[in-house]
Formats: structure tokens, sequence, C-alpha cells
């Protein structure tokens, strides 16, 4: 299959699969205000983790009844949070058509040990054939694949009366593309691939039909105590507030502004030129 090069090229081009550069107008003195060297739990570190959930949601039009969660680890510990904690329930088909994909094959075939598993996958410029998921599996993919750019074109293709869970890793499109949020039951990412910086935290979103499999189901398998979202058959609801923040917190991972505290601002994903951004200030 023969490959055309883009005609239109980035105007800032500087993404990898680490961190990436700093948003325009990013200096050291943005982070005066981080909270470094304090409790997580002290009442303005939560206060700040609150508006940095609240500013997520709002610029990604998170849906009120799904929960956003900041997590260690960046989107590889938010993932794996999610593999380890609901898969095993049911069947699993797992897409891969890159190195990240590929990570969550071996996460689940070779860590979990899974024996009813579908790996659905396609080499580098390919994806696979969505028409052949199996949505009473649950469906573990990549919305954009970070090390080859492939993405899914929409939610389309997902069922809406699916049985199975969604577990989609959007870490390159979080920000940049548009997320079919009712098809969508556990989406994960990291602020730094679209909104630059450094990596570390990553956020973990819950639809209500994971969060009921949370409560409904337990894996057979030893969860460490980082992989655990429930206690006492409830959800911990201190993940979706501030507890598992700490770690951003005490290297000054402060991301309010990024995602809008102040005049600098990402636009909306729906605004027709979301590229750009504008003022609120």
């Amino acid at each position: 299959m023969s490959m055309t090069a883009p005609l239109a090229r980035p105007a800032r081009p500087y993404f990898s699969s680490g961190p990436c550069a700093k948003r325009p107008g990013w200096q050291i003195e943005n982070l005066q205000d981080a909270w470094l060297g304090r409790s997580h739990r002290a009442k303005a570190a939560k206060t700040r983790l609150k508006l940095g959930i609240d500013l997520t949601r709002e610029l990604l039009q998170v849906p009120a009844s799904y929960r956003i969660g900041i997590v260690p680890g960046s989107d590889t510990g938010a993932v794996e949070m999610a593999l380890w904690s609901l898969l095993g329930h049911r069947g699993v088909d797992v897409l891969a058509w890159e190195s990240f994909g590929e990570g969550w094959v071996t996460d689940i075939v070779k860590q979990l040990k899974l024996k009813d598993v579908r790996i659905l996958k396609a080499g580098y410029g390919e994806i696979v054939d969505l028409k052949t998921v199996n949505f009473d599996n649950d469906v573990v993919f990549t919305w954009n694949g970070t090390t080859s750019g492939v993405r899914v074109p929409n939610g389309d293709w997902i069922a809406t009366d699916r049985r199975g869970l969604t577990i989609c890793d959007a870490t390159s499109a979080a920000f940049a593309q548009r997320l079919d949020w009712p098809k969508l039951d556990v989406v994960t990412f990291s602020w730094q691939k679209v909104l630059g910086g450094e990596a570390g935290h990553g956020m973990l979103i819950l639809s209500p039909r994971a969060a009921a499999r949370l409560l409904s189901y337990t894996p057979p398998w030893p969860l460490p105590k980082i992989f655990r979202m429930t206690s006492g058959g409830k959800l911990i609801e201190g993940i979706f507030e501030h507890q598992y923040a700490l770690d951003a917190l005490r290297r000054g991972l402060y991301r309010c502004p990024e995602l809008g505290e102040i005049a600098w601002r990402p636009r909306r994903i729906d605004c027709p030129r979301r590229c750009q951004h504008e003022s609120v200030g």
C-alpha cells in the first residue's frame, strides 16, 4: 500500500512518545503558585486538584455522570489500573496497530494470562478491520496510535448495545480529537501529549457502566494497592478528587494554566478552529 505525505504541516511539530514541547507562552514563573512540598490532603492542594479535574471535564465535554481521576504512572498507569481491575469478567478483544497497543496485548496475555482473548492486529500504517470486533467482549484499543499516527475514524463502529466495556487509550487523542463519550466506558490519557510539558501522571475517566463493573466484580488475581479503586464495596472517592495526585503535586506539575485557569486557554474540542487559542483574560 502506497502512502502520500501530508500536504498540511503542524505549526508546532514538537510531538513525541515522551514529554512534549511546552505550551506557547510557558515560563518557569508559571510554577510560582504550585503547591510544592505540601500534602495532597491539604485543603488548598485538594482545591487545586479539583479545579484541574473540573477544567478537564469542561474542555473535553465529559458527561456529568462520568468520573474523572488523577492517577500515578502517566497514561500507562491509568491503562493498567483499568486492565487489572476490570478484565476477566468476560472475554476480551484487544486491538493493536502500534507499540502501545502491542503493550496492552502483552499485559493481557502474558501478565494477566487471560485465556478468552481475541487479538486483532495490524502493522504500522494500517488498522484492524473494525467490523470484526465482538462487543459481547470487553474491547481494549488505542484511539490514536502515538507511534504510528493511525487512529480510529470516529466512534461509529462501536456498538451502542454492547455487553462488554470499551477501554480506550486516548493519550494522543484527548484535547486534539473529538471523543464519542457514549461509546467509551474507560478513557485514559496523559495531559502532556497534547497540552505539552512533563509526563508522570495520568487521567482515568470511568462511565457509569465501568463504575458498576468495579462494584460488582472482583478479579481473581491480587491487586497492588496503587491499582485498587474500591474498598468495602464502594468506590474510593479520593481517586476522583485528590488522593493519587501526590506525585504530580510534589514534582510541581501544575496543569491548571494549560487547562484554562489563566488567560491562555485551549479552545474546546467542538470549536471549529480548535488548534488556535483564545483569551479569557
